[in-house]
């Protein structure tokens, strides 16, 4: 009989894919461009590759380099071999290049050309030695090094690098007498046994750098040498199309004294999809099976990426029209680029279903049910969604996911009174609409007793000051730095200093006993640092990304706080914006919300940055950014997928198929059952997602997932389908106990409904939408079977709430 239960109910809908029109893809070029634009020459030992891309009408990209005319307008000044440009004499001159009718052109600069820049161990060796993989983890980068020789993890420590090779054994790793003869070089180029293989050729350019060093004596670099400010790389995307197609990538240094430099040759190469986009060392990537990918190049403490498209060959495709708002403007723009049909819009009664649960995390009741099916408004989905962002459930569902994330609940450090004050305060921030940077200013400044001021709870739940300071750059910047406190990030631009710069900010909080033993005091000490452990200097506060601020003794918190919520931090409101869309698609744009960094992209950039922007535009009141995304199209598409977006995960072509997540599942369930719950510290009939402590849980609510509030992370709350869900909900007490506590049934039978009316009504409270005609027969022929009707309907009911459609939110 649960059969029927097993599948989604759709309805009708038109795919999108069999009304289409298709069209060859159009192959005209549009567009040349020559990268890098400005060309920097300095000293006669620089070079600069160059790559020129032509754009078709239909957004495929060509490498072009070795089949377009180029020309250096002045060879005096600078030599054009293929296409790597050298220094000849100072001056400035320009490239141009031309394919099938189109000119571009980079200037260039040529600055002492005939001075020899000396070898420089940080400038030169380092990057050598990272580039070869010499100090990674798999080998000396290891805590513990690999055969008795140690490096800094990814050179974090340069100056300890240059002892370990120059001075800690001798002369056994370099022979100044006979460079050539040095360990360094003969490992490395093989001619001596080495656990780690040959990692670069005897005729290659890293070795003559080695060599070069060595040569001059392996001396250390005099002084500071000029810091990288960024890498470029180039192109800045890329679309290839069929197997095959190869586009090179090049990548330049810019350095604090004004130079640059093509360091294509030093940085480590990487994507994150060697299904579509694998990447040579030397950057050529080559399209193989259909996807997208991130090109990611590191170098010293930087790591940029940039996006590449694979497409099939001649790819049939016909962009629909795209209507909606910014949000449906932007994914459409996203769908075109990779050739993706969107699925159609869901029914009415799927919509009311979907967005009624999400934004208050209840279900709609008949009574709401029959008056949006019976209203003729064209807008009234837009009316809808107007009504349950002005219901308080939405301030207690975002109550809670604030909650999760701020770890509320009692501890040893934390009272039950303690916990309950600052869930309080959270919920009556939220339900009063106060801005969200207001709110989160208060809660990082707050000092005075975790009574009489709630916030202060927050540096209570943690207190050790590397961890506080971990848990703000991931909850309110989606930056997981943890990687930075034992060496600089292998995947993105933190550095140890970065690390231990911003958990300065934490250093001085001071905490104390008040008159009620169960409550503490925060405040400001004034004093306390915290030290770098390679050097055991102290670090001033800096902020991730940013300057080290001017604090003339002000609280170094009200300092941070101010930055953090400020237009400085470009990772605030985007992190905020991720997580508000995540709760309605599950799934964010940067997947997971909670690890923003270069080597995990977002799916789409440009709606990613939008919706921080308008975060900020709407003064961070994310109840009218939560209306921009229920009602765009984008939301509204239906789960049913079509050929073209059958396995699209990351595009949002298709509405998903979502678990409802634990606490508003089981407010579902009592309120379809009419049963009502006790939570322990709230009164009988209040909701799941009204719980204060994180400690306060019961069966139901751990088996499906809750989160137990251990730490930050977004991934806590589970809500992937288990076995032990499934055996509950079929066995368990929750439905055959609130089904019998409500009386649903029995109340239906005596206000005179008959069986299939009966089955109607239970259709319409537990999935919102009427049965079908054949369910209607099924369930008759149990009920008909049955000892009694009302037996016989109860039997009906359980078994619609453990079907799918009601568990999942579609």
């Amino acid at each position: 009989m649960l059969e029927s239960f097993r599948r989604f109910a759709f309805g009708s809908l038109a795919i999108l894919v069999l009304g289409a029109s298709v069209a060859i893809a159009d192959t005209t070029i549009v567009d040349v461009q020559v990268y890098p634009p400005d060309v920097h020459l300095s000293t006669k030992v620089d070079l600069q590759r160059f790559i020129v891309v032509a754009t078709r009408k239909d957004g495929v990209t060509l490498d072009v380099t070795a089949a377009a005319s180029v020309k250096v307008v002045d060879p005096n000044l600078c030599k054009l071999d293929k296409n790597v440009l050298t220094p000849v004499a100072d001056g400035q001159t320009a490239l141009e290049v031309e394919y099938q009718g189109f000119k571009a052109a980079s200037t260039i600069t040529v600055k002492d050309a005939v001075v020899d820049r000396p070898v420089s161990f940080q400038l030169d060796i380092m990057p050598v030695l990272l580039r070869a993989g010499c100090n990674t983890g798999s080998c000396h980068g290891a805590a513990r090094g690999k055969d008795g020789f140690r490096l800094s993890l990814f050179g974090f420590d340069p100056q300890g690098d240059y002892f370990r090779i120059t001075r800690e054994i001798g002369a056994r790793r370099i022979n100044l007498a006979s460079p050539k003869d040095s360990l360094l070089i003969e490992k490395s180029i093989g001619a001596v046994p080495h656990t780690g293989g040959k990692r670069f050729a005897a005729d290659s350019e890293y070795n003559a750098t080695l060599l070069r060093w060595l040569e001059a004596g392996a001396v250390n670099d005099p002084g500071p040498t000029p810091a990288v400010l960024g890498v470029d790389l180039y192109p800045p995307s890329a679309v290839l199309e069929g197997e095959g197609a190869t586009q090179q990538f090049i990548a330049v240094a810019r350095y604090a004294d004004g130079t640059d430099r093509d360091i294509t040759s030093l940085v480590n190469f990487m994507t994150n999809n060697d299904n579509s986009a694998p990447i040579s060392v030397d950057g050529l990537v080559t399209a193989a099976s259909r996807g997208e990918a991130f090109i990611m190049a590191r170098f010293e403490t930087h790591t940029v990426g940039n996006q590449v498209l694979v497409l099939p060959k001649d790819l049939q495709y016909t962009a629909p029209e795209v209507t909606g708002n910014y949000v449906d403007q932007l994914v459409g723009d996203k769908l075109r680029k990779v050739r993706l049909l969107p699925s159609g819009l869901c029914t009415d009664e799927q919509f009311l279903r979907r967005a009624t649960i999400d934004i208050t995390g209840k279900l709609p009741t008949e009574e709401e049910y029959h008056a949006f099916m019976n209203d003729a408004d064209p807008t009234k989905r837009e009316k809808l969604v107007d009504r349950l962002l002005g219901q308080k459930e939405f301030s207690e569902i975002w109550a809670m996911k604030w909650s999760e994330l701020l770890m509320i609940k009692s501890t040893n450090q934390v009272s039950v009174k303690s916990a309950f004050l600052y869930s309080s305060w959270l919920t009556d921030k939220i339900a009063t609409n106060v801005p969200l940077d207001k709110m989160v200013q208060e809660l990082l400044s707050a000092s005075g007793g975790t009574f009489k001021n709630p916030p202060t709870n927050y540096y209570q739940i943690e207190r050790d000051t590397l961890k506080v300071s971990e848990n703000v750059a991931q909850v309110f910047m989606g930056i997981r730095t943890q990687c930075a406190q034992c060496h600089n990030h292998p995947f993105d631009r933190w550095t140890m200093d970065d690390y231990y710069g911003f958990a300065a900010f934490f250093s001085q909080i001071g905490r104390k006993q008040a008159e009620d033993e169960r409550e503490q005091i925060v405040f400001n000490s004034g004093g306390g640092d915290v030290r770098h452990p390679v050097g055991n200097r102290v670090m001033k506060p800096k902020f991730l990304g940013g300057i080290e601020p001017e604090l003339n003794g002000m609280d170094r918190r009200e300092a941070l706080a101010k930055w953090l919520t400020s237009t400085d931090n470009p990772y605030f409101a985007t992190s905020v914006a991720n997580r508000v869309w995540s709760h309605f698609f599950c799934k964010g744009i940067v997947e997971p919300i909670d690890d923003i960094r270069v080597s995990n992209p977002a799916s789409n950039p440009e709606l990613f940055n939008e919706l921080g922007k308008k975060l900020v535009e709407y003064n961070y009141d994310f109840k009218r950014l939560v209306r921009d995304i229920c009602t765009s199209q984008t939301y509204q598409r239906s789960t049913e997928r079509n050929e073209s977006n059958m396995t699209d995960e990351r595009n949002f072509a298709h509405g998903n198929v979502r678990r409802i997540p634990a606490e508003m599942l089981l407010d579902c369930i009592c309120q379809v059952t009419d049963a009502q719950d006790k939570f322990n510290g709230l009164p009988l009939g209040s909701r799941a997602v009204q719980i204060a402590n994180g400690q306060t849980s019961n069966y139901f609510l751990t088996t499906f997932g809750r989160a137990p509030r251990d730490t930050v992370c977004a991934c806590e709350a589970k809500t992937e389908p288990t076995l032990s869900q499934a055996l509950h909900m079929l066995n368990g007490s929750t439905i055959q106990g609130k089904i019998g506590a409500g009386q649903v049934v029995k109340k239906l039978l005596d206000a005179g409904k008959t069986p299939p009316e009966v089955i109607e009504a239970l259709y319409i409270r537990a999935l919102s939408r009427k049965p079908t005609a054949e369910e209607t027969e099924r369930l008759l022929a149990v009920v008909g079977q049955a000892e009694n009707p009302q037996l016989g309907l109860e039997d009906c009911f359980w078994a619609i709430l453990n079907s799918r459609e009601f568990l999942f939110n579609h």
